[in-house]
């Protein structure tokens, strides 16, 4: 038997690029994606990306500047690691202007919507954009005129475009910004040229340049977007005295340090060495790109012809058999527990129950965890409104959930200043589970019910996120999800968790005597078999015991959406692992975890993927799924995914993303429509 090695690691970083190809194959999905949604996996691709340079490859960079011997204790190369990365994403960029080139315009052509350029405006279409440029533009431009004698120094504002001009007199350079923010990225051209014609924003201010530059002869005109990076995530990775060594070293750093210059590649190199330097850039901080950058503003394309060819056809939310038509959710959930699947169904039942709460008088407290706040939503307004009649509300408000800081603390004041008791994440520890307890007073007793979900308490992302969730009275769920808010609130130090898996505290211990138990199984000639699907796998740890658990003879069949560092199907080491991942039209985002036990099997869902971050340093909550339908329907949700074979790619050594081969006499199971007609049936009247 083989050990397992640092060579039998992906590192997550390129493997998370291997993720984010099989988003770009989405787009070149003519089959199967209408075009529209099509242009959408662009804006996805794209937006992935900037956060990708934002977070991870700076964190990267920021490494460069740990002391050597701290990065040689953490086997850290992040000069070698960031070459890499920067030949891979080179390729998918060129993939990807392949996409919107061959296949995205012409095809919108093809549908009569037609983009133009400034090259290309007629007569009338110019005069147009000339007023438009002046009454809607002009005035939220920055326009800059540089003197290369004089400056050296240029700041770009992170993620936000700019056109950089050259001249006859190449003394001077002109910045000037896209402002995309007060005017949106596409306007509809008007005039007498063909209908539902577009143009980018871009161009009109590329068109009307001379306006602004009045006295110079223009040269060039080149696109540019700066990345800068976010706040680095260190706790993410690392933890304990490390990472507190790896912050002390980095501590003269400077915020929004540039990471990714994107430029038209087009751009004579001597114009590149000067910005390059105006902007403090290594060269492997430039990357070259085609004319137009922040293709992630493509999520808002116009659809002048308003065409439902182009988009996917509605899902309308399946309506839940029981609770639908549940006059009294309390009543109902203590006489059985009830799942709810989204975007299958409405998150309308979430604020069902919150609301009904907020308005029953018998209910005396509500506690619950935010992780990604949404705006003004049914769910705040009820909590709102259960503060106003003298409920006891504890909200948790993750203060990091990253690029949503702001928006949390902002609502952790607003229920702070209604009366709320509202505690903040503690530091270097996030709260990701996704949790709700109700406390009722009943019969002169008071009794618990509980929401324990895969996914945010945000009516928008439960639109396109798969998730999971369940609504219980079980005494022993309630009961412990009570001690663990009481260890949130700081009254207890440890929850004392028999039933549930709740990190820091017993996740992983669990996990591990779960799949140990498969281990001995197996050696015993018992069937032993674990199945799991999350976002991620990143844990060393939980990847070993998964290769000692192959070795031993468990079958493991797992779904990643995400990364994996494990690596599947090496003899001797992992043969026994086989990984496929689905991205399709909804963003899977559920955990479901399945040991065998001896044929007494033991399902599990919940928040927390396999990784160091979810297991160790964060606090989640994992669920047994007691109620024996419910089991079974989570299973069969399951079950259908892992025999997916249009959207299923095949995660192996080679990382070649491949597709799952159907033969032509199966049938053919994209497994989020098959959901839906699954749960259609199944909650049918």
């Amino acid at each position: 038997m083989q050990q397992p090695t640092e060579q039998h690691l992906r590192h997550r970083d390129l493997n998370w690029l291997s993720f984010n190809e099989r988003v770009l194959q989405e787009a070149e999905d003519r089959e199967n994606n209408p075009l529209y949604e099509r242009i959408k996996f662009l804006a996805i691709f794209s937006s992935n990306l900037d956060e990708y340079f934002r977070v991870r490859v700076s964190q990267l960079r920021q490494m460069k500047r740990v002391e050597k011997s701290i990065r040689k204790k953490l086997a850290l190369r992040p000069n070698r690691l960031t070459k890499q990365i920067i030949e891979e994403v080179k390729l998918q960029q060129d993939k990807f202007g392949q996409i919107y080139h061959d296949q995205i315009v012409p095809e919108l052509a093809e549908n009569d919507i037609l983009i133009i350029d400034s090259d290309h405006f007629n007569k009338s279409q110019q005069e147009f954009v000339t007023k438009y440029f002046k009454e809607n533009v002009q005035q939220n431009l920055n326009a800059s005129f540089l003197d290369l004698r004089k400056e050296n120094e240029l700041f770009l504002e992170n993620s936000v475009l700019y056109l950089l001009v050259t001249f006859a007199d190449e003394n001077h350079i002109g910045v000037v910004n896209i402002p995309v923010e007060n005017c949106g990225r596409f306007v509809m051209l008007e005039g007498d040229g063909e209908p539902n014609s577009i143009t980018y924003l871009d161009e009109i201010v590329r068109s009307e340049l001379h306006h602004l530059f009045p006295q110079n002869s223009i040269k060039g005109i080149f696109e540019v977007k700066l990345s800068r990076d976010a706040e680095l995530y260190i706790d993410d990775v690392y933890n304990g005295v490390l990472a507190e060594k790896i912050y002390d070293s980095l501590k003269q750093r400077t915020d929004g340090q540039p990471t990714r210059l994107l430029y038209d590649a087009h751009m004579p190199k001597e114009v590149q060495k000067r910005v390059r330097k105006l902007l403090n850039l290594g060269k492997i901080d430039m990357m070259p790109g085609g004319k137009y950058h922040n293709f992630k503003d493509f999520f808002a394309f116009p659809d002048p012809t308003n065409n439902p060819k182009l988009h996917f056809e509605e899902l309308p939310p399946v309506k839940h058999r029981i609770l639908e038509n549940s006059k009294d959710y309390f009543a109902t959930i203590a006489e059985k527990d009830q799942s709810v699947h989204f975007p299958y169904m409405s998150f309308g039942y979430v604020e069902n129950f919150i609301e009904q709460a907020a308005n029953d008088d018998q209910v005396t407290e509500i506690k619950i965890s935010l992780y990604r706040v949404a705006d003004e939503s049914r769910l705040t307004t009820s909590l709102l409104k259960a503060l106003d009649k003298g409920k006891e509300v504890t909200v948790f408000v993750e203060a990091k959930a990253r690029f949503d800081e702001e928006n949390n603390i902002i609502w952790g004041r607003k229920f702070e200043k209604r009366g709320a008791n509202v505690i903040y994440s503690y530091p270097k520890v996030k709260v990701h589970s996704k949790i709700m307890l109700v406390t009722r007073k009943e019969n002169d007793d008071y009794v618990n019910y509980a929401y324990i979900g895969t996914g945010n308490f945000n009516s928008e992302t439960s639109k396109i996120y798969c998730d999971h969730a369940i609504f219980t009275a079980n005494k022993d769920i309630t009961k412990e999800m009570r001690r663990l808010f009481k260890v949130l609130e700081g009254e207890l130090i440890i929850p004392r968790e028999k039933n549930l898996l709740i990190s820091p505290f017993s996740t992983r211990q669990k996990f591990n005597k779960f799949i140990y138990n498969e281990i001995e199984n197996a050696r015993a000639g018992k069937k032993a078999k674990i199945t799991a699907k999350m976002n991620s796998l990143e844990d060393p740890e939980m990847i070993e015991l998964l290769y000692s658990a192959s070795q031993a003879g468990v079958e493991i069949r797992m779904l990643i959406r995400g990364f994996t560092s494990l690596i599947p199907g090496v003899p001797g080491l992992s043969e026994n692992i086989y990984v496929t991942s689905v991205v399709d039209r909804f963003l899977e985002h559920g955990r479901i975890y399945i040991f065998e036990n001896g044929g007494d099997e033991k399902i599990f869902y919940g928040s927390a993927d396999w990784m160091s971050r979810n297991l160790d340093r964060r606090i989640e909550v994992i669920s047994p799924i007691y109620d024996k339908d419910i089991a079974k329907e989570f299973k069969e949700i399951l079950n259908i995914q892992l025999n997916d074979n249009v959207k299923a790619r095949i995660q192996d050594a080679s990382e070649s993303n491949k597709y799952v081969e159907r033969k032509s006499s199966e049938k053919r199971i994209r497994s989020q429509y098959e959901i839906y007609e699954y749960l259609k049936e199944k909650h049918s009247v």
